[in-house]
């Protein structure tokens, strides 16, 4: 296989899937090493030789996202890569399991890979691993596991290795080091249902993604805003250090590609720049929601493929060895940095969220100073429309936000999408003319309650 160094990584990772007989894509990707030996994913949509800059071209094609529930993949094939990548997990200690699980997850790796048990060959699986601390102990008990799966098909097994799997609480979790606001080492891991903080192994809080209105960063100080509770006024915000300015990039870009792929329906379109404003990052990839649907229309018989080379001791090591700059109009060189995370579950509700930003140098200013804060709430039969004013100044410079959320409540045959999109940004720009609308995100989500729940 062969890829110019001026190539793209799209380029090289096309290559890599069509070698893999892979269709089901989305959930991988392309990883090297940078000069400080941390992981990097290859940039889909940039040259390789601007992305490895020094150092060997050493590539790793792992998973990146997780699925939730790998039952719903359609072929067998995806699975099976899915297994290689967790088993790589476990026995290198990323994915941490009980006695019990690795047994368990062991009698379904021997399955897959070996088929029914032998009973004249009692010394099979001993060229398997199952475990960071592999015992004779560990091989005994996968051994009385397998004896009962006789008739099972690898893909049969596999799919049992994933339902067990998919509920360890480490599984899809990628740890970042950071450090708390009074200096404690912690541990920052980004998956599917949003933000979670460990500390000495333990996960002591999680923010879900709906609760989550902004993730930032600057410097090497990685920041998120909570959305208030129940009984709360205001948002909060939590601040963390992380090792480095580009620690921090990665962690940012991490939350802005999961965010967009578990959450979003479709993938946001990188804005026009506006007098140099913005950044053009964005998760370019299809959502999870996508690759269902596009993994719903293959048509191709079920590919043959030999499960073999991963399953010697050494076990595969798989193939393995961000910011919004909003720049002041005026100076061009105020930054503001965030993404704005927009999702909200409602009962047969739509559910549209626009926000408008303008930003000011002030220098005279104290930076995060809130001016001023103001919520205009107004309701019709099938409407409600929350307005909400802040003026805050940070870092220096005046920022005026608005964000308007237009909550549309009946059946969804009964609501015209377009044309209540197009009047919540009319109403918009007729009541701030001196705006522009930045963002726009739908969101219809349904909630069904289950049988015998009031």
């Amino acid at each position: 296989m062969t890829v110019d160094k001026r190539a793209r990584g799209q380029l090289l990772f096309a290559k890599v899937c069509d070698h893999l007989n892979l269709l089901e894509t989305d959930y991988f990707g392309i990883t090297y090493r940078d000069v400080e030996n941390q992981k990097n994913w290859l940039d889909p949509n940039k040259e390789l030789k601007k992305q490895i800059r020094s150092g060997p071209w050493n590539f790793g094609f792992n998973v990146k996202f997780y699925p939730p529930d790998p039952a719903q993949l359609s072929e067998d094939i995806t699975r099976y890569y899915l297994c290689l990548q967790l088993r790589d997990d476990m026995v290198s200690g990323r994915l941490p399991c009980s006695f019990a699980t690795h047994t368990i997850l062991g009698s379904y790796t021997v399955q897959s890979e070996l088929g029914d048990y032998d009973p004249e060959d009692t010394e099979y699986n001993r060229e398997l691993r199952f475990a960071p601390n592999h015992t004779k102990e560990l091989e005994d008990k996968v051994m009385d596991l397998h004896k009962n799966y006789k008739g099972m098909t690898p893909a049969e097994a596999e799919l049992h290795f994933l339902e067990n799997a998919k509920k360890l609480s480490m599984y899809g979790v990628d740890l970042h080091h950071a450090k708390d606001s009074e200096g404690v080492e912690i541990m920052l891991g980004v998956c599917s249902s949003g933000l979670l903080i460990y500390r000495d192994r333990l996960r002591i809080n999680r923010f879900a993604w709906p609760k989550v209105l902004k993730i930032s960063y600057k410097r090497n100080n990685f920041y998120i805003k909570i959305r208030p509770g129940e009984f709360e006024q205001f948002e909060s915000t939590i601040g963390f250090k992380l090792p480095n300015h580009r620690a921090a990039k990665r962690l940012w870009k991490t939350c802005v590609e999961h965010h967009t792929f578990f959450r979003l329906v479709s993938p946001e379109v990188p804005p026009k720049k506006f007098l140099g404003l913005g950044s053009k990052f964005r998760y370019s990839g299809r959502t999870q929601a996508q690759t269902r649907r596009v993994s719903s229309q293959i048509i191709r018989a079920a590919p043959i493929f030999e499960r073999s080379s991963s399953k010697r001791y050494t076990m595969s090591r798989s193939l393995d060895g961000g910011k919004d700059d909003l720049l002041c109009s005026k100076c061009s060189q105020c930054p503001i940095r965030y993404l704005i995370l927009s999702s909200m579950l409602y009962t047969e509700i739509e559910s549209l969220r626009l926000t408008a930003i303008l930003g000011d140098c002030d220098g005279d200013a104290e930076p995060g100073v809130l001016m001023s804060a103001q919520t205009i709430t107004s309701e019709t039969t099938s409407t409600t429309t929350t307005t909400h004013i802040t003026k805050t100044v940070k870092g220096g410079i005046s920022e005026t936000r608005i964000e308007k959320r237009i909550v549309i409540t009946g059946d969804s045959g009964d609501i015209d999408h377009d044309q209540a999109l197009a009047q919540a940004i009319k109403e918009a720009k007729e009541q701030h003319p001196d705006m522009s609308v930045t963002k726009v995100v739908v969101h219809k989500e349904t909630e069904i309650t289950p049988e015998g729940e009031d």
